[in-house]
């Protein structure tokens, strides 16, 4: 088990398995998101109450989720390099933080266009959610700039990974910020699993482009990843290898 785990941090090894993983990834992801939008933009009803503008959520609610999952990922790999001093973890680390500071302004854009037909105002500075989705886009914003200050790559990880662990208290305060202050943002919807707050129809191909979102996020994290290997192990010998060997072929 833990020799499975060790072998995974292995950067050599995770780039060969990588290069193989991360291009079907890619080609799933975006079949997925091709088959909800048409699904969920041409063949879902119209909302008895948003009419067709309530489509905006096949790439908003996507965008929000895949805006959280990321910083989570960005925390736990920060947190696995900072304890046990791995690199792979912090260059996994290094590698969400734009994806994710790029979905995070996703949600926030697409939030803005929905909210002025549904609420009347493109953005609303009392409603909690809107606040610390923001928060969130600031957090891997800094995280960025915070890592990228230091003129040490290594130091510059173990500096920015308390950062980023630290900012991990802001995703539950996001997810249940509707449930703990009045807000403009509807409640739980899919989350509900036992009586889910909207219908089967509307709710599949919603479902399809979540997870096509969440696979083409992890699809870009893997491929910047290679890059990120690449660019810390250049003074190895196995990169020195590889470019050897591209170079002879």
């Amino acid at each position: 088990m833990f020799n499975w785990f060790y072998r995974l941090g292995s950067p050599p090894h995770f780039y060969k398995l990588n290069r193989v993983i991360y291009p079907w990834i890619g080609l799933i992801s975006i079949l997925l998101i091709i088959i909800g939008s048409i699904w969920g933009l041409a063949f879902a009803p119209s909302d008895y109450l948003q009419g067709d503008g309530f489509r905006m959520i096949y790439v908003h609610v996507p965008s929000a989720y895949v805006s959280m999952l990321a910083y989570i990922v960005l925390a736990i790999s920060a947190g696995i390099g900072f304890i046990w001093r791995m690199k792979l973890a912090h260059a996994v680390a290094v590698s969400a933080a734009p994806f994710g500071a790029s979905f995070t302004l996703l949600a926030l854009i697409t939030g803005s266009l929905w909210g002025k037909p549904m609420w009347g105002t493109y953005w609303e500075w009392g409603d909690a959610r809107l606040l610390f989705e923001l928060l969130l886009f600031f957090m891997f914003l800094g995280y960025i700039l915070l890592h990228s200050s230091f003129e040490d790559p290594n130091r510059g990880d173990r500096v920015s990974s308390i950062l980023a662990v630290v900012g991990i208290i802001n995703i539950p305060i996001i997810h249940y910020s509707v449930e703990w202050w009045n807000t403009l943002h509807q409640g739980p919807t899919i989350s509900k699993l036992d009586a889910p707050s909207i219908t089967i129809d509307m709710l599949l191909p919603l479902l399809v482009m979540i997870f096509g979102f969440t696979l083409f996020f992890f699809f870009l994290l893997l491929f910047r990843l290679q890059t990120e290997i690449l660019i810390r192990s250049s003074n190895t010998q196995w990169v020195k290898s590889l470019f050897m060997d591209n170079a002879n072929d």
